[in-house]
Parts: structure tokens; sequence; C-alpha cells
């Protein structure tokens, strides 16, 4: 960690420290921090992190992600060769497999178990997980876009195929295929970014104004679905929110030349700016994708959870004051909520 670094996380843990003086708790020692619930979090969470924000995907910070070399395995269309990423292949498998959607609705549990019983009998070590700003009931419908989301329904759809994962077009034509056909979104409001020499380059910069512009579009009970099919990265935290160390990164097209998305690039992109009422849901099959958007309810498909939960290994205080700039409200309202326990 740079010197610069370590003053921004000094500077926090200073701000918390006096907070928990003015509330007479004493120093910012991490031991005598409450444990919060979802509840409690609920309660005081600001409500800038009320959006409707979820995200899938099929790494844990640590893993990387796989093609499969054959999607016609997995009951799927192959217009750009045979390979597709294996998170991809193996979600429409299970909700699109030969084009035909299921008879019966399937809860988030069961999809997500099932990519993992298909993802381990074929080899891959993935875990399919699911991450919310909000708790989900996951035994409830999964669905990309809700039932409330009336509005319009947009899209960018992002594959970057430098040769090594030769998937990653193919998962971008399935999915684009599959919301348009099972979700109702019109051609005219997808954006695809793709190296293919037919579409837009996914360029640091192309990826960077197709978000900004998505969300600038988005209005109350709008639908927006991000799927990014590349590679990813970790890179070294570089304002000391991370848990790990490390940011999670978005590899562009030019990324040499122009650096990676960072996560913290993401928030400043696609929630800061996102309106109340839009409903977001990211599909990322990279590698490194478990925090790449870092929100703090998780459920892992891996039989290990019946339900959602916070994710125990969130800087909660971090994630508030990067995303809301309320870090000071939020200590206050945790520790007077841990005092009337």
């Amino acid at each position: 960690m740079g010197f610069f670094n370590k003053l921004k996380e000094a500077a926090l843990k200073e701000a918390k420290k006096k907070i928990m003086e003015e509330l007479g708790l004493g120093g910012d020692d991490d031991e005598t921090k409450p444990t919060m619930t979802a509840e409690q979090f609920e309660k005081t969470k600001p409500d800038e992190l009320r959006k409707d924000i979820r995200m899938i995907f099929g790494c844990q910070d640590r893993q990387t992600s796989a093609d499969v070399s054959n999607v016609s395995s997995f009951q799927l269309p192959d217009p750009a060769g045979k390979a597709g990423g294996a998170c991809t292949s193996t979600l429409l498998n299970i909700l699109y497999a030969d084009e035909h959607v299921p008879e019966d609705d399937l809860s988030f549990v069961e999809v997500l178990e099932e990519m993992r019983i298909k993802l381990k009998s074929g080899g891959y070590s993935q875990i399919p997980q699911l991450s919310s700003m909000n708790p989900i009931d996951v035994n409830t419908k999964f669905d990309l876009v809700p039932d409330t989301a009336t509005g319009t329904r947009r899209a960018v759809m992002i594959g970057d195929d430098p040769g090594e994962l030769s998937g990653c077009w193919n998962d971008v034509l399935n999915m684009k295929k599959y919301i348009i056909d099972v979700h109702g979104f019109e051609e005219e409001n997808i954006v695809i970014l793709m190296d293919d020499g037919i579409h837009t380059e996914p360029t640091k910069a192309n990826i960077i104004d197709a978000y900004k512009t998505i969300i600038a579009q988005a209005e109350e009970n709008d639908a927006i679905f991000l799927h990014y099919s590349g590679h990813g990265t970790k890179l070294r935290d570089d304002d000391g929110d991370e848990s790990d160390g490390y940011d999670e990164a978005l590899v562009p097209r030019d990324f040499q030349t122009s650096g990676m998305i960072r996560d913290d690039d993401l928030y400043e992109l696609l929630f800061k700016n996102l309106p109340d009422g839009v409903h977001m849901t990211s599909l990322f099959d990279c590698c490194h994708s478990g925090t790449i958007l870092d929100l703090p309810y998780l459920f892992k498909g891996d039989g290990s959870q019946t339900e959602m939960t916070l994710d125990p290994n969130m800087n909660l205080d971090a994630f508030i004051e990067k995303l809301t700039g309320k870090l000071m409200e939020f200590l206050q309202a945790k520790m007077a909520a841990s005092l009337s326990l």
C-alpha cells in the first residue's frame, strides 16, 4: 500500500475512532465492534443504498473463470464458433436450453444450485453466486427482470475476446437472444461492444460511455441488464476500502494504454447516478468477479446457504463512505442501535 493510500486508510480509522469516542465507546478496536445483523443494517443504512441492484457471477475473488469448449453440449447455438463462458453457458442451459424456457418457475436457489451441479459435473470449480444491494428472498422466482419493472428495458452487453477466451462473443450473442425472446428487450435498446470487427470496440472509453449513457437514459420503473464476458483481474487497492487489499477490475481491449476499469470506477458509473425505482441486474462472466460490484448481501449456490446474508468479508464502513460519504451518520446510527439492544 502506497503512502497516500495509508493516509486514506488512517483518515477512515480516525473518523470512526472520533465517533465512537463521542458515543462513549472508546477507540476503534475491531474486537469491540458489535456484529451487525441484516435487520440492523437495513434500519441504519443510508437511503442511497436502497437502490435495486443485483449481480450474478460465477467466481469468487480468488477464482478464475473458464470457457466451455463446445456450447452445443449446453444445448445452445454457436453463432460465433463453439466456445462459451462457463457461467453464461450454464445459466442459459438452465433458463433457455434449445431456446425454450422451463415449464415451471425456478427460484434463485434452484437456478444457482443447478448451475453449481452442472459446473461441477463438467469439471469446473466455479461457485455461482448472487449479490444484492438489498436482501432478496432467494426462494422466490428467479428473473432477470422483475414484474415491477414495467418501463423500458435496456442492456449493455460486452464481449472482449482476445483469443484466450474464445467464447466471449457467443456469450453475448446467446444472452442477447435470450433477453429479447424471453424478457422483451428490443434491439434498439441493446448496446453491444465486441471486438469482432462489426460492433463498437470494447475499449475503456467506449465501455465507460456505454455505462454512463444507459444510466442517464434510465427512468423510474425501467430495467437495466449489464452483461460482461471477458477478462477480469485484481489490482492493489488504491484507497484502502478492500478487506483483502485488492480491487477487482475489468480489462478493456486497450488496457495497456488506457488502464483497467476498477470496481471503484463502476461505483461512480453505475451506482451513484442510478435513478430511484430502476432495477439493475448484472452478469459478470470473468475472472475475480466476486466483488466487482462489492454489494453487501450474498448468496452462494453451493448448498451452504438457505438464505441471503450480509457478506461477512465486506467492509461495510468503507462501502458506505465510498458510495454516500455518510460514514459518520451510519456509524452513529449503528452504535445507537447496538446500545438499544
